[in-house]
């Protein structure tokens, strides 16, 4: 009985084996290119995600990246203002590292910059202008147009635009990625946090405002 049990377990220890060796891990590398002109270019800060996981990365300044995964993954490669790609990695590969160079398309239109002037040419634009009278309102109304306070609301108000908004985008990945797998940083302990908010309550931006 006990010799049974010892063929049995030996068995069973030979399917785990080969299961294990059909689910096992790869380093995988590459680099992240897109047409520029006539030339492909390295495109940084491309986002690569396992599909169905929370494990990713990004490319770095030179479009070069590496992540773990395992054999049948699907690697998502995502960038703003690029169309989103999949690329499933083979199932039959004999080496736990494998290497690509990925190409991403731009998913925008770059339209050729148009110059629009409310004056026939420049020469009547020079002439409408140097006879232009700025009377004293319209000075005082851009003095007042042009004070820090209606800036700020300006500033405040104003939506932001696609290269502002995908500035902020990839800094929010990034500092997600720098404390990934970890307690992200604690700013109570940022003495530049706390020079923010003493100018800010110094400023009086932490008062009730008064309807």
């Amino acid at each position: 009985m006990k010799q049974f049990l010892l063929i049995v377990g030996l068995v069973l220890s030979v399917f785990v084996v080969n299961a294990q060796s059909d689910t096992i891990l790869l380093q995988f590398s590459g680099l992240v290119l897109t047409e520029e002109g006539n030339d492909l270019v390295p495109l940084p800060f491309t986002n690569i995600t396992i599909k169905g996981t929370q494990r990713g990365t990004y490319a770095n300044l030179d479009g070069f990246f590496s992540i773990v995964a395992s054999k049948g993954d699907t690697v998502v490669f995502s960038a703003v203002g690029f169309k989103t790609a999949e690329y499933e990695l083979p199932r039959n590969l004999k080496d736990n590292r494998y290497y690509i160079m990925h190409l991403m398309v731009e998913d925008t239109l770059t339209l050729p910059v148009t110059m629009i002037y409310p004056w026939p040419s420049r020469e009547h634009f020079r002439i409408e202008f140097l006879e232009m009278d700025v009377s004293d309102e319209m000075y005082d109304r851009a003095i007042a147009n042009l004070n820090e306070k209606t800036l700020s609301k300006l500033r405040e108000g104003v939506p932001k635009d696609g290269v502002e908004t995908g500035t902020m985008h990839l800094q929010q990945q990034a500092r997600d990625y720098y404390t990934i797998g970890q307690m992200p940083q604690q700013n109570i302990f940022n003495p530049l946090a706390w020079r923010d908010f003493f100018k800010s309550w110094k400023e009086g931006k932490y008062r009730k405002k008064q309807e």
